[in-house]
């Protein structure tokens, strides 16, 4: 199977213009994006894509040891975006796809025009004079009750995750989706993300960032988002004016608006 189906890719947009790759987070795939990534269909070549594990992509191509890391995801998207062979790209991680783009970029810069991060957390769990939002036994917690009764777990977590108690259908959205996931893919994933640590791979990034971070956020506080823009050189911040872990879905139109600014600002390389 080829690379491009192995991670169900879809383009779409102008043909010739430059590249613009949209990838999702934990327990999601590509349809995350289907409030953002067409406003930016007549000026770029808009890539989508799912993680393997995730949406339509090849789970037969599922590999333990590979999607140990998330330097499993990023060597995914940099065989993409090499199949794709259109240029440097503007890449677009929400979540843990923030870091696997971050990784991306350090191993081959030349691949990636600008970066924008939505949501980005280098480490989940806090740390001595870091803040990651989770102490060390609630990460446990939260994996341990993944292992019992995922149904359960994404029932409950989802709705935490996207905020906006005013607005149930989103956290129904992302319950549906992580439903959809297979447990036994998702429950390694969530180690994966939630264990993680790549403080130490923002100093390898060298291509311009934005780093999109909601001004209330329980997976990724305030915090998290100043210490990845304090720690990617060149870097800008710009907090939104919305509530959860996913704006892509819950204020779309701050996240086509940040970003077209930013795009018009920052000159491409």
């Amino acid at each position: 199977m080829s690379v491009l189906a192995r991670n169900n890719v879809v383009l779409s947009g102008a043909p010739g213009a430059p590249a613009m790759v949209f990838a999702h987070g934990f327990g999601c795939d590509q349809s995350m994006w289907r409030f953002v990534a067409p406003a930016f269909e007549a000026t770029h070549r808009v890539v989508l894509f799912d993680h393997v594990g995730a949406g339509g992509s090849d789970l037969g191509a599922y590999d333990p040891q590979r999607y140990g890391s998330l330097d499993g995801y990023a060597d995914d998207v940099v065989e993409v975006l090499d199949a794709l062979g259109l240029g440097p790209a503007v890449f677009v991680g929400h979540s843990v796809s923030a870091m696997i783009g971050v990784l991306a970029a350090a191993r081959r810069p030349e691949l990636f025009d600008r970066l924008v991060l939505v949501g980005p957390s280098p480490r989940y769990v806090d740390d001595d004079g870091y803040r990651g939002g989770f102490s060390a036994a609630e990460i446990d917690e939260l994996l341990e009750t993944m292992d019992d009764n995922y149904l359960g777990w994404s029932a409950f977590i989802a709705p935490v995750i996207m905020g906006n108690a005013d607005r149930p259908e989103l956290g129904e959205e992302l319950t549906n989706s992580f439903c959809r996931t297979d447990p036994a893919i998702a429950r390694r994933f969530a180690r994966t993300t939630f264990l993680a640590d790549n403080r130490a791979d923002l100093a390898g990034v060298t291509t311009p960032a934005l780093v999109l971070q909601c001004r209330e956020d329980v997976i990724a506080p305030p915090e998290v988002g100043r210490y990845v823009h304090e720690h990617l050189a060149g870097s800008e911040l710009v907090l939104l004016d919305a509530v959860g872990h996913c704006p892509n879905l819950s204020a779309p139109d701050q996240v086509v608006e940040a970003v077209t600014a930013y795009l018009a600002r920052v000159p491409s390389r």
